[in-house]
């Protein structure tokens, strides 16, 4: 199962009631972290989530509403005595900005990782997680992120009996590993069924709508998008900036078929932004408003 974590969900400035963009996935005891802007650590604690066992943070790109909150983030986990290094992946010029953040944060106990996205797609295996990033459509370079879990196929023990595979061996070809035993070969898909359905979680903010949106949050149990306008006046806005609204990110979730979808990064000047989901869930029912804390457990489905 995956737990997911909405900590932030203001776009800009933090307010009385938001703050700024962050979200916490965990799985299997290791945590993913996406952006982590201005007031992190407080919507962390206001959520009772641990900050010791992050192992991945994501950055989509490089505005301060989305890195500011990096160098005291990177000090309380020294100052926890963390020594496991730390991942974080995000657009070209991660290193630079990451260098310069952590003017306030120079010594660490522990290693950072800093690996840049220089393409317009890329892969990446961490701790159970595959993550994919996809290049969107903002004002400074940004990626969306899918996050997948994948499961392997049931394990077939009649099929390892009757090709007498020694009992020793069936926990590596469970893991997906080929074996030699007493001289002999086996692999994976000689006892393992088809895989079945994982668990997928896309999270996307500050881009106009694109193709490459849709087709990356296919079939995702979870599109995370940001809504940054409501208002339908605000739609010339929202091009202006690269942004989105309700209704563009309501009509990507319908294309791309998703479980469910979550609004984030609200402009500051958004109120009673309920008043406009029942316009929303007239394009994509299954729509909600996130809110800083709003949490919930994908399970895998059992076939």
């Amino acid at each position: 199962m995956l737990d997911v974590c909405l900590l932030g969900t203001a776009g800009m400035m933090p307010t009385p009631r938001r703050w700024l963009t962050a979200l916490m996935l965990r799985y299997n005891g290791s945590q993913l972290l996406i952006d982590c802007g201005e007031g992190t650590q407080i919507a962390m604690k206001e959520a009772g989530v641990n900050f010791k066992p992050i192992d991945i943070l994501l950055i989509t790109h490089f505005h301060a509403d989305h890195v500011s909150g990096l160098p005291g983030l990177l000090l309380t986990m020294g100052n926890a005595e963390r020594t496991e290094p730390l991942t974080i992946i995000g657009p070209a010029g991660l290193n630079r900005v990451v260098s310069a953040l952590r003017t306030i944060a120079p010594e660490l106990p522990f290693d950072l990782k800093c690996i840049e996205i220089t393409e317009p797609d890329a892969d990446f295996e961490i701790n159970g997680y595959h993550i994919h990033a996809f290049r969107v459509k903002h004002n400074v370079t940004c990626y969306g992120y899918s996050v997948e879990i994948k499961r392997a196929g049931r394990f077939m023990v009649e099929r390892a009996k009757e090709l007498e595979i020694p009992l020793r061996c069936w926990n590596l070809l469970q893991k997906g590993q080929k074996v030699i035993c007493d001289g002999v070969e086996y692999t994976p898909d000689m006892v393992m069924g088809a895989p079945r359905k994982g668990i997928k979680l896309t999270y996307c903010t500050d881009s106009r709508p694109v193709d490459a949106i849709a087709e990356n949050a296919k079939g995702s149990d979870l599109f995370i998008c940001e809504g940054m306008y409501a208002e339908p006046d605000k739609l010339k806005k929202a091009k202006q900036y690269k942004h989105m609204t309700f209704y563009e990110a309501a009509e990507l979730a319908k294309a791309a078929g998703v479980g469910e979808m979550w609004l984030t990064h609200f402009s500051p000047s958004l109120v009673r932004a309920e008043d406009y989901m029942p316009k929303v869930r007239e394009i994509f029912p299954n729509a909600h408003l996130g809110k800083d804390g709003k949490s919930t457990t994908i399970q895998f489905i059992e076939e």
